[in-house]
């Protein structure tokens, strides 16, 4: 692996987490990638300087024939054959996969429970409430995660797909009641989708001093350059999750993204991931099915967009912001 990220290195505020400005999605282990597959990619992305994994317990229950759980079982079997559980950081989440789909005590702790025998090990680094549960009171959500924490079974607390509300509502009640802060939030963000988290998450995050680690950072594969139309996508796994990013105007969006990759002789992924880092975001989520695919997805940090640039993609992508 020619490109190697030890030397650009961000840290999570408020943690001893230092990790390289890329976050391996394993949503493909065990789904697109087979045990096989998955471990090349895990090798190489450790090869490169890479540290921080993301997962979750749903993966990938939606999947024929899968029931969740598939992507943590690879990554534990990867960690165990390889030694390695000290030298990455591994995140996962609760609260999509039935029955742990809600976010009580009893609950959260019994998902967890199941997640750590899954990845083989006696403590999540980064622990995500994936869905809220609008049902349980926001109070008790950070009573839960804290004593998570205390118990040694969490080290840091995160958040996605809470509304912005509810989620600022979490990080006051925490620091007023001594509980743990969560350290970062989740959100989609993407050339494509830009309005929810600029609007909305953006503020909470600069406010508490979160670090934030953007899903679909590739729009679910739109964002590679590969898929220019709804055909291209047709029979291929990620056809469920990528097709409703077509549009006249997010095809617009990809032929600038085209456009200025070929100016800097890059991958279209590449571009997106660094446009993502040029606004500001900790460090982009993104998966690969191979190792082949790992390339373009760590030269992001090494790719320097010229204002210019970010602009005529700013523009591009105006109707989504």
């Amino acid at each position: 692996m020619a490109v190697n990220l030890q030397d650009n290195l961000v840290a999570i505020p408020r943690t001893d987490v230092t990790a390289v400005p890329l976050v391996l999605g394993g949503n493909t282990f065990g789904w697109t990638s087979d045990r096989e597959e998955s471990f090349g990619v895990l090798d190489a992305f450790r090869q490169a300087g890479g540290t921080l994994i993301d997962t979750a317990d749903v993966y990938s229950a939606w999947a024929e024939g899968h029931g969740g759980g598939e992507s943590e079982a690879i990554l534990g079997e990867w960690m165990a054959a390889r030694g390695n559980r000290d030298d990455v950081v591994i995140a996962t989440k609760v609260g999509m996969l039935a029955p742990f789909d809600k976010q009580d005590r009893a609950t959260v702790t019994a998902a967890l429970d199941s997640s750590l025998s899954r990845l083989r090990t006696d403590r999540v680094d980064l622990y995500y409430a994936h869905q809220d549960d609008e049902n349980v009171a926001i109070e008790e959500h950070a009573e839960t995660y804290d004593a998570l924490v205390r118990a040694g079974k969490i080290r840091y607390v995160g958040i996605s797909n809470y509304s912005p509300e509810r989620m600022r509502r979490w990080f006051e009640h925490a620091a007023a009641e001594d509980l743990t802060v969560p350290v970062a939030i989740q959100p989609q963000y993407n050339l494509v989708f830009r309005k929810d988290y600029e609007q909305g998450y953006r503020p909470v995050a600069e406010h508490f001093d979160a670090a934030v680690f953007p899903y679909f950072s590739l729009a679910s594969g739109f964002l590679t350059g590969k898929y220019r139309s709804v055909a291209d996508l047709a029979g291929t796994a990620r056809e469920g999750f990528a097709q409703g990013y077509f549009s006249e105007q997010g095809l617009t969006v990809v032929a600038e993204l085209v456009r200025v990759a070929e100016a800097h002789e890059a991958e279209p992924a590449t571009v997106a991931l660094a446009w993502l880092l040029a606004k500001g975001i900790t460090a982009p989520i993104a998966s690969a099915r191979t190792v082949e695919q790992l390339p373009a997805l760590l030269a992001a940090r090494s790719l320097r967009l010229t204002a210019v640039d970010v602009a005529a993609l700013d523009a591009a992508s105006q109707p989504f912001a």
